[in-house]
């Protein structure tokens, strides 16, 4: 869905070597913070998508990277947070790859994008969640039916190539 924007830097925690890894409740805050004032079509607040994606992970067996990776799974996407932070980020590789894949870059044919995603071990379990918040009957219904009827497109289209249809 569609969020409006608002950019803020990210930043290393303090005390923290290159080996750490942020632990979940940080990666959660962070993103919330990245997040802060965004809104969804619905003008719910972003944070809410993010979370019910970070869950739908989990509740379908996602491992702690993957949950980490569906916090911030649009963070660099909406210039929440600058592509440069993830670089230095206190995470693991493996998240790291999977929030690349899941980020959606400019003029990107969905065929290339889509097979990012199956090709970076576990990112397609965040996309599938992401997909199934997002094409969520209750969360489409508020949205105008122009609207609702595009997306619905788009979501299926999206699934049909990620295998998931």
């Amino acid at each position: 869905m569609v969020r409006t924007h608002r950019k803020e830097r990210g930043r290393q925690p303090a005390g923290r070597g290159p080996a750490a890894v942020l632990p979940l409740s940080e990666v959660e805050a962070l993103a919330r913070r990245a997040h802060e004032g965004q809104t969804d079509k619905a003008g719910r607040p972003y944070a809410e998508h993010l979370a019910a994606v970070a869950e739908g992970v989990r509740a379908r067996g996602g491992s702690d990277e993957q949950i980490a990776a569906a916090w911030l799974h649009d963070a660099i996407e909406d210039d929440a947070l600058p592509p440069a932070w993830l670089d230095g980020a206190a995470l693991t590789p493996r998240t790291k790859a999977m929030v690349r894949a899941v980020t959606k870059r400019r003029g990107e044919p969905v065929e290339a994008y889509t097979a990012r995603i199956l090709a970076t071990p576990g990112a397609l379990l965040i996309k599938q969640a992401d997909l199934a918040h997002n094409a969520d009957p209750a969360r489409l219904a508020v949205l105008d039916a122009a609207t609702r009827e595009r997306l619905t497109v788009k979501y299926a289209r999206v699934r049909a190539l990620l295998g998931l249809a």
